[in-house]
């Protein structure tokens, strides 16, 4: 059903689910929807190791005692399968634009970016500045932060970049503004 893909990188706690959020409230629900890879990862990670999967998604200390396990889950599914999480996400989408809020590898990128699909793709980089970050609560964590999850989109070029600090150089609404209307312009009248 999707006709426009945005396709939403960042580091852990840059602000993504905010500015997803916004996007969202901004374009109206009954054109957008937010796809989350790591939903499915966390309902099968949950299923299968007797886990509180509504705990899991939430962005508190639970999913946090259990990040560095599910990563390595997760890449054993990967490896296997690069385009499981990403094809039941697109697979569950109901609106003209799906949100995928929080792509972390380059397979992710891939499955979208394949040439045998007929949605338009738009890429958006999230970033804020360490202090910024640990305002945030971030803490940086060996074996998170450090590994593919975390760093396998840096230094790639994105169609929009948003800088998410407190007091950013260019407002977080300008930028919502010029993303909005690269989607609109993509979106075909049915």
């Amino acid at each position: 059903v999707a006709m426009v893909v945005v396709i939403f990188s960042g580091k852990r706690k840059c602000g993504k689910d905010y500015v997803t959020g916004k996007l969202v409230e901004q374009l109206g629900a009954s054109t957008a929807e937010i796809g989350r890879l790591s939903a499915p990862l966390k309902k099968a990670y949950a299923e299968e190791n007797g886990l509180d999967y509504k705990k899991l998604l939430s962005d508190g200390p639970y999913k946090e005692k259990f990040r560095k396990k599910m990563i390595v889950w997760g890449e054993e599914r990967r490896n296997k399968d690069p385009g499981f999480f990403a094809r039941k996400v697109f697979n569950g989408a109901q609106k003209p634009v799906l949100i995928i809020s929080d792509a972390r590898r380059p397979t992710d990128l891939e499955y979208f970016q394949r040439s045998d699909v007929d949605y338009k793709i738009v890429t958006v980089r999230v970033e804020a500045s360490e202090e910024t970050r640990k305002k945030r609560n971030w803490v940086f964590t060996d074996g998170v932060d450090n590994v593919e999850s975390e760093c396998g989109l840096d230094g790639r070029e994105w169609d929009f970049n948003i800088q998410n600090d407190e007091n950013p150089k260019v407002p977080l609404q300008t930028h919502l503004d010029k993303l909005i209307l690269a989607i609109r312009g993509n979106i075909k009248e049915a």
